[in-house]
């Protein structure tokens, strides 16, 4: 029921923390999977340790707002099983935190640039290529920030926000085609956590509204987007998933 073989995978952000971890676990379950990055390298290595592993990966450098690059990544990763794309993981960030009457255009726009524009360009080139038997899957990466808020990142929050609009949107579109649409929301020890696990006391606050108490790894999170991609989930879709620790109940 969990099994992905046979089927493709395009993983943007991975090449590092969720993403990486997104990846390697759908080439456990059997899915040949592109790693893409705008950090070439990194991408490059996350693949590298996939086929190592004896899974089936390639990598790419993607900027998700680069409707050209994205396409590119969609097909290669098409090209893995035939010409179809199984699942689509939207999972490329930015952030640029700062106090709202600090905080510039520039670093409004490039947060929600890449999250709500990154998710917009590479789910609509990944479409025409997306399965239609039932596997087509498109997973998006939302946050806490963007159901209950946070401070300090109005951008972010706002594109987290906005994921969650697209993600509800896009499933009742693509239900016609049996393409699932689903969100996650995780809380993990990632670079895109740091600013807040360095900060004492931002730390203390976030930990505070988690039951569980503590940061999940990277790899605590990736069993939910093999769950959401599988034939476990074929009847779920336009669901936000926190996998938070219980911050959002």
């Amino acid at each position: 029921m969990f099994s992905l073989q046979g089927r493709s995978a395009l993983v943007t952000g991975a090449g590092n923390g969720i993403g990486a971890a997104i990846a390697k676990a759908f080439a456990e379950a059997g899915a040949a999977v592109v790693v893409s990055d705008l950090d070439e390298d990194a991408a490059e290595a996350v693949a590298q340790k996939i086929v190592a592993a004896g899974g089936r990966a390639e990598s790419a450098r993607v900027d998700v707002r680069d409707a050209a690059e994205a396409a590119r990544a969609a097909e290669q990763a098409a090209a893995l099983t035939g010409g179809v794309l199984h699942i689509l993981v939207n999972n490329a960030g930015a952030i640029a935190p700062a106090m709202f009457h600090k905080m510039t255009a520039d670093q409004f726009n490039l947060v929600l640039g890449v999250h709500v524009g990154g998710t917009y360009t590479v789910s609509q080139a990944a479409l025409p290529l997306l399965a239609t038997d039932g596997t087509g899957r498109i997973i998006n990466v939302t946050s806490a920030a963007g159901l209950v808020g946070t401070i300090g990142q109005v951008n972010y929050s706002a594109a987290k926000a906005g994921i969650v609009g697209l993600t509800k949107s896009l499933a009742k579109e693509l239900a016609r085609k049996q393409i699932k649409v689903n969100a996650v929301a995780p809380l993990a020890a990632t670079s895109m956590t740091e600013n807040i696990r360095e900060n004492d006391k931002l730390a203390a606050m976030t930990l505070a509204r988690v039951p569980l108490g503590r940061w999940a790894e990277p790899e605590e999170i990736a069993g939910t987007f093999v769950f959401f991609a599988s034939d476990a989930a074929a009847y779920i879709t336009g669901q936000v998933l926190p996998v938070d620790g219980g911050m959002v109940i």
